[in-house]
Formats: structure tokens, C-alpha cells, sequence
């Protein structure tokens, strides 16, 4: 098979999702027999102390018989997060800048009230 073919069925239908450090890569391929599945990569940027930078990423590969049960438990999984916890992400609260309003914290002349906070600002990844 020339090089040309093969470049072709590497990208036959891809999408990208950036999500801050993280980016997603939703790519349909074919395999040898010419039938497509999807690959879903996530990458995630990690910067070093020196500031140079590397990716760690991490693949999945999703064939056509099990789309449907993948689509399924995929949507019974976000219901349930979001009816149980709402839209709004809690982990945005950790971040060095976020500033959140809170009716309990305005003055008599509405001025909003600084913030302390006695938690230590750790990632998942940290752990």
C-alpha cells in the first residue's frame, strides 16, 4: 500500500475538543479490512520547572459492535453526574483565580467581601 493511501485512511472524519490543558482527539480510522472504528485520545500538557513542556496522552479504541452499549452507559454516566451534581464544575473553585459571588458576602454598599481560604491546591495528578 503507498504511504499516500495510508496518510488518506489515518484521516478519514477527526474532531478536536480543547478543554484547558487537556485536549480530546475523536478520530474514525479503518482497519485492514477496510471497516471504520474510533479512536478517542485524550492529550494532557504538563510544563516543567525549567518551563519546557510534554504531552501524556491516552488512547481508547471503540469498535462498531459496541457503539450502542458505549453510547448508552456513556449517556446514563453523564445524567447521572449531571443530576446528581449540577453543571456547574466544583473543581473551578481550586483554581489560584477563581472569584465567586455569594449573596451571604455583599456589604450594605455591595461590595464583595475577600475571600480566605485554608485548603491547599492539589490536582488529582499531584496525588
Amino acid at each position: 500500500m503507498r504511504e499516500n493511501d495510508m496518510l488518506e485512511k489515518e484521516e478519514i472524519f477527526s474532531k478536536v475538543l480543547r478543554a484547558g490543558r487537556r485536549t480530546y482527539f475523536f478520530d474514525v480510522r479503518a482497519t485492514k479490512a477496510d471497516d471504520y472504528y474510533i479512536t478517542i485520545t485524550e492529550s494532557k500538557k504538563f510544563t516543567e520547572e525549567d518551563g519546557s513542556f510534554h504531552f501524556k496522552k491516552h488512547k481508547i479504541y471503540l469498535y462498531k459492535e459496541d457503539f450502542a452499549a458505549f453510547a448508552e452507559i456513556l449517556g446514563e454516566m453523564t445524567s447521572y453526574v449531571l443530576n446528581h451534581k449540577g453543571e456547574e464544575v466544583i473543581s473551578e473553585r481550586h483554581q489560584k483565580d477563581f472569584k465567586k459571588e455569594y449573596a451571604s458576602d455583599k456589604t450594605d454598599n455591595d461590595e464583595i467581601l475577600p475571600q480566605t481560604s485554608t485548603f491547599t491546591d492539589i490536582e488529582f495528578d499531584d496525588i
